[in-house]
């Protein structure tokens, strides 16, 4: 395994192309791929936006972000994604037979060294790795929403992860400037996510028996625990969708029905109300809060 210069980024929605940007930005050559042409256009004008607004702030300058687009490159073309990168970084639904489908046609496309990481929060490598021959280089890289803003990032081992996998990752991570956290165990959720996790569960349990509305539940929060965004703030800048389907990928995993996705969650979904980037969830967003800027998220 040589040094990684050529990061393919698989899946061009909230999280894929602030990753892709992440990586131009440290000096990989990176391949930004969707299967929907639109969905890269647009993944390219908000990226096209963000760094415009970051060389308004002075993170970088006219010339830094010039030279991280003509490291980043566009495509739908699954070949060419697939062609020459040393680093697979997977950042698609997270649903676990999307993932396979994937990593099962990625696995004879890439070279041989190729390692694959999945952004998932939720599924663990060890349930991709057997659908490829590299278990030993596969892992998690679990970036944080969203990627251009938070530090912290989770890189995952399984059992079969070998250490030299471990370690590319965590170098990645340092020269995107980004924290990384090495867990050398696996387990659903990670640390951030389940902790989390259960701050949701919660939240949505007082607000289904009628304890207290989500609105106040969120003031609480923000008041008493001097969190800067609340539970249901923070569903919605996630997505209901993607909490609905963490929730059912715990439950398949485990069977435990305190795991199912809460009605209340269902609900939006099925309502397609979920949360900012529809313009109305828990909250509904004007034409300003629905074009969220990455930096009014806080750590």
């Amino acid at each position: 395994m040589g040094p990684i210069r050529r990061i393919s980024v698989m899946g061009a929605g909230q999280m894929g192309h602030q990753i892709a940007m992440l990586c131009a930005l440290g000096d990989f050559e990176t391949i930004l791929y969707d299967l929907n042409e639109n969905q890269l256009v647009k993944a390219e004008e908000a990226l096209q936006s963000l760094m415009d607004q970051w060389v308004q702030k002075g993170k970088i300058n006219e010339a830094e972000k010039g030279r991280a687009f003509n490291r980043l490159s566009f495509t739908a073309d699954l070949e060419k994604a697939a062609e020459s990168p040393d680093l697979v970084i997977e950042a698609v639904v997270e649903k676990l037979t999307v993932k396979k489908e994937l990593f099962q046609a990625l696995e004879g496309k890439v070279p041989d060294h190729t390692i694959f990481a999945t952004n998932s929060s939720t599924i663990v490598n060890s349930l991709l790795a057997p659908v490829t021959s590299r278990p030993d280089k596969f892992v998690n890289m679990h970036f944080f929403f969203p990627p251009l803003v938070m530090n912290c990032v989770e890189v995952v081992m399984s059992e079969e992860t070998s250490e030299e996998t471990a370690q590319a990752a965590m170098q990645v991570c340092e020269q995107i400037n980004r924290r990384p956290f090495l867990l050398r165990k696996e387990i659903s959720g990670f640390v951030a996510n389940r902790i989390l996790g259960a701050i949701h569960k919660e939240a949505l349990h007082l607000y289904e028996e009628g304890i207290a509305d989500f609105q106040d539940i969120d003031q609480i929060c923000r008041t008493a625990l001097g969190h800067p965004i609340g539970p249901f703030e923070l569903l919605d800048l996630s997505g209901n969708d993607v909490i609905y389907y963490v929730m059912q990928q715990r439950y398949e995993e485990t069977g435990d029905v305190n795991d199912k996705p809460n009605e209340s969650i269902i609900e939006k979904v099925q309502k397609g109300k979920l949360g900012r980037k529809t313009g109305s969830g828990w909250y509904e967003y004007g034409e300003r809060r629905g074009k969220l800027e990455a930096d009014e998220v806080k750590k």
